[in-house]
């Protein structure tokens, strides 16, 4: 039987990204995959991704002590937002948010999927550990049993110290272990796309809220032979599903056109569309996080509104926080596999998870309510955080995963001593 410290089942963004940081941390590491690992594949020049992901700094932090950005900044197909603007259809309510105000470059970098994970499996490359690929886990031994033993679809037996379940908002793991979830659909899908606009999107992120649903202007950066090309969106826009799946269904030019209204032409006429896509949204939160020899991170943990971008970010702050844990276990002589180290890790995420969750639940709440005198007080009070900069500044900071009190890897990287 193949035996390790760790096995994570699932090679995404969050399982990749632990799969490197434990094996830098000195850890046997196995990683499951039901597909294949093949960077070249992951990312093509030509291609795009109608999914992206908002890196908040903590993220971009966790990715360079990985190394793994270097390899990002490369495929130049990245965009740095240094601003925020988010307003109220149903009224005058708006907040802006600028990376000045906090002092810094950027907010964060709007990144597309595929150039992420492609980034993560090439640093993978140069690892040390094994790959299962094209594998799927059919069962796995209860957590009396240590340590715990996966069996795959091919027959193939592997044993760990510690299993991760990094498998996704389905995830076979946290179904194999019995973790039960708290869960309920949102009654709106996402459509995602990108889209080619006549004015530049000027570095910033948009954010309108509907009477029906959010629509969501993301900027990218489409590498030209001239330079970057600033006309280029990713778009998130959720409502109803009919609706959603009616505006899939409409000829490109119907939907720009009603992409532009919808968007009060904010940054002129929306030309193109590449190939539309509708996602169900599914709000989901395990009730524990961890068994003996068992736990889980990013999506198989928790699923949130895309709202805020906050998906990644929080399963890249899991990986940080779950390397430190077993770190400091197997420095103080501890099992990694016991519920009480394993417990730290989840005192650690599950309380910040929950909060960001239910404040993404709040809010997506409050402006699906059209009720007049809420709208009132809703504009009311965005216009009166808008004035309030210490506030202002709180939220932004929760947004970026900035603090003293981020785990190791998700802090800056500290500079090289010169010699």
């Amino acid at each position: 039987m193949n035996q390790f410290d760790v096995v994570i089942v699932g090679a995404g963004m969050v399982g990749a990204s632990l799969a490197c940081g434990l094996v830098d941390a000195g850890f046997k590491v196995a990683l499951i995959e039901s597909g294949a690992l093949n960077p070249a594949q992951d990312w093509l020049p030509g291609q795009v991704d109608a999914r992206v992901s908002a890196l908040s700094l903590a993220s971009e932090n966790l990715l360079k002590n990985l190394e793994v950005w270097p390899l990002i900044e490369n495929m130049a197909r990245f965009q740095a937002y240094s601003a925020m603007h988010v307003w109220d259809a149903c009224g005058t309510g708006q907040l802006d948010f600028t990376a000045a105000e906090q002092h810094l470059p950027y907010l964060g970098h709007i990144v597309e999927n595929c150039t992420i994970t492609s980034a993560l499996h090439q640093t993978l490359e140069s690892k040390k550990y094994q790959l299962f690929e094209h594998s799927q886990v059919v069962d796995m031994s209860a957590q009396e049993i240590s340590p715990r033993c996966l069996t795959l679809a091919s027959g193939e037996q592997v044993s760990a110290t510690l299993v991760v379940g990094a498998d996704g908002a389905n995830s076979k793991i946290r179904q194999l272990a019995g973790l039960p979830t708290r869960e309920w659909d949102y009654p709106h899908h996402a459509l995602v796309t990108r889209v080619k606009i006549t004015q530049p999107h000027k570095n910033t992120a948009w954010q309108r809220f509907t009477e029906d649903g959010i629509l969501a202007f993301l900027p990218l950066s489409s590498a030209i032979e001239e330079g970057p090309d600033t006309h280029y969106c990713s778009i998130v826009w959720s409502r109803p599903k009919a609706q959603a799946e009616a505006m899939q269904a409409l000829s490109d030019e119907d939907f720009c056109h009603a992409l532009s209204q919808a968007f009060e032409h904010r940054l002129g006429v929306v030309t193109a569309s590449d190939k539309r896509y509708v996602i169900p949204l599914r709000q989901r939160h395990a009730k524990r996080y961890v068994q003996a020899g068992l736990v889980l991170v990013g999506d198989a943990a928790h699923t949130i509104h895309p709202l805020a971008g906050q998906g990644v970010n929080l399963g890249f702050l899991d990986v940080a926080a779950l390397v430190e844990t077993l770190q400091k276990a197997q420095q103080q002589g501890y099992a990694i596999s016991s519920v009480k180290t394993l417990e730290q890790y989840q005192s650690k995420r599950r309380g910040d998870n929950l909060r960001m969750m239910t404040l993404m639940e709040s809010f997506s709440r409050l402006f699906a309510n059209q009720h007049p005198m809420l709208s009132l007080l809703r504009n009311t009070g965005m216009n009166w955080v808008q004035k309030l900069n210490p506030i202002k500044q709180h939220l932004a900071q929760q947004a970026m995963g900035v603090g003293a009190h981020l785990p190791p890897l998700s802090q800056a990287p500290k500079p090289e001593k010169q010699t």
